[in-house]
């Protein structure tokens, strides 16, 4: 029998006009809506993502034919725009929040357009959308030596925590990547799953700490949408994200061996 796999949707922002540092990664609030109704008529089940890393853990059945609806970062149109239409199809979402995104007291003034702010975020909590960590100040998490590691992501929980009464389960790597030790620390600093990019298709043997997801952007019409969900010519439409992707890996590697190699010549 094939291995199961899950389409897991990443969203950002939800916005009419959004600025040039987001508008890549926005979608209409027009095409949003669109691509729920299809989500709804092609029979498939919005989950979150606790629901599918409990369901792969144990065994317990999960819906025939589930998605995944994920934000990230913490953008205000998920308030304004998205949310009316999740609660119209009664949809299951998860959002992974910048803490230090947030607009409120721990706000460092990072967000790259109009963001939520913590009764927002509540609502939503509220509504059934599950809230998840995106590490407090959106860092390249493998740039990070290990403390400052282990501050951005315990920061980011304790905030969640304190802020919604609830401690977050799931985690999204800011810019989708993590290396072994990303990943270690991202379990250590209590969270029991964890999602990445990659741009195809979720399956089991991923791990609970590597999971794929693929990206919806503003030029994604409804013909590309539909693809994505069944698993459809996803290796031909992101073959220049994957590309990129294991190009700036190979960089990033460079960057710590040089970095270690200078703090030994110290």
């Amino acid at each position: 029998m094939a291995e199961a796999s899950v389409p897991i949707l990443m969203y950002h922002s939800v916005a009419t006009a959004p600025n040039d540092a987001t508008r890549a990664l926005s979608v209409a609030p027009e095409a949003f809506a669109e691509q729920l109704a299809l989500i709804g008529d092609l029979g498939l089940t919005p989950v979150t993502t606790a629901d599918l890393a409990a369901s792969w853990r144990s065994g317990s059945p999960l819906p025939q034919r589930p998605v995944l609806i994920t934000f990230d970062d913490g953008y205000e149109g998920v308030h304004r725009h998205a949310l009316p239409v999740l609660a119209k199809h009664g949809f299951a979402a998860t959002l992974f929040v910048s803490t230090g995104w947030i607009r409120g007291a721990y706000d460092t003034g990072g967000g790259l357009d109009a963001m939520l702010d913590w009764n927002q975020v509540r609502e939503l909590a509220g509504a059934g959308c599950e809230i998840g960590g995106h590490s407090h100040t959106h860092p390249q998490l493998d740039q990070l030596d290990d403390d400052r590691l282990r501050e951005e992501l315990v920061r980011c929980r304790e905030i969640v925590t304190d802020e919604l009464g609830a401690r977050p389960a799931s985690f999204a790597y800011p810019y989708g990547y993590s290396s072994r030790r990303v990943r270690t620390a991202v379990r250590t600093a209590g969270f029991a799953q964890a999602l990445a990019v990659g741009n195809g298709l979720a399956r089991r043997r991923q791990g609970p700490f590597a999971l794929h997801r693929v990206t919806v952007r503003r030029g994604t019409d409804a013909a590309e949408f539909t693809r994505l969900l069944e698993g459809r010519a996803i290796v031909r439409n992101f073959a220049k994200d994957r590309a990129l992707t294991k190009g700036y890996a190979v960089l990033r590697r460079a960057r710590q061996v040089r970095r270690k190699a200078s703090r030994s010549r110290v």
